[in-house]
């Protein structure tokens, strides 16, 4: 049985209540995070061994696979904690400075 689903304003976190709770279950998916970050990660795709580490570890699931079967950040979501490149057995991760 399919849900209806509502399209919702995408919210951003500087709007959150006060201790950035979130009020109405499901909505984090609104809640675009990527602004937080300092660094992001960049994939090297010829070093990518399509392993999925970096999908798996990442505490924001913000690794996504591509068509290819190698996998990029969703910048969206990436918090820019570097854990995706500690993990890469093959070190085709790398964090790069966020720019403005």
């Amino acid at each position: 049985m399919a849900e209806k689903v509502e399209k919702r304003a995408i919210i951003g976190w500087r709007n959150l209540a006060l201790g950035c709770a979130i009020l109405e279950p499901g909505s984090s998916m609104h809640l675009l995070t990527g602004t937080w970050r300092l660094q992001r990660p960049v994939v090297d795709p010829e070093k990518c061994n399509q392993c999925g580490l970096c999908h798996i570890y990442c505490p924001d699931l913000a690794m996504t696979k591509t068509a290819a079967g190698t996998y990029e950040p969703d910048l969206n979501y990436c918090k820019g904690c570097g854990i995706c490149a500690e993990e890469c057995p093959k070190d085709a991760i790398t964090l790069v400075e966020e720019k403005e």
